[in-house]
């Protein structure tokens, strides 16, 4: 009866231990997404590509790329006026798609779906990003 009593107690603190684990990976990919576009935002084109995975950094290989590609194919990531996180989804047990609702530099709202996968050294960086522009109200 013990054994039993004990395994009832220790399940929720396991899955609520669980949940814990992914908030916290949940809230390390989005200060990363935030860095980033706080670098872009800075003109800090070196911080901003330091938050690139490597699977980003092998197609620009530079900085200069990097923040061509972004400056011509993003802008309103790259100059956001305004930017709040919508939803959230753990894709796995080291990738996170992190949804970003952005006012552009032309005051249009865009929504921007990133993917960020954790690396062996346990921090989260940035694997791709799609945008298009958004038929919701800006927050």
């Amino acid at each position: 009866m013990r054994r039993t009593l004990l395994a009832f107690a220790v399940v929720p603190f396991i899955l609520a231990s669980s949940a814990f684990a992914g908030d916290a990976e949940i809230k390390a990919a989005q200060t990363v997404i935030d860095s980033q576009l706080k670098a872009f935002i800075a003109n800090d084109g070196a911080t901003a590509y330091s938050y690139a995975a490597p699977n980003v950094k092998r197609i620009f290989p530079t900085v200069d790329t990097f923040m061509n590609m972004v400056t011509n194919g993003y802008a309103p990531v790259r100059q956001p006026q305004n930017y709040s996180f919508g939803k959230v989804q753990q894709t796995g047990p080291t990738s996170i798609v992190q949804q970003v609702l952005i006012v552009g530099p032309d005051g249009k709202d865009y929504e921007a779906v990133y993917t960020l996968e954790q690396q062996p050294d346990g921090s989260f960086q940035i694997t791709g990003c799609s945008l298009r522009a958004s038929t919701s109200v800006s927050t």
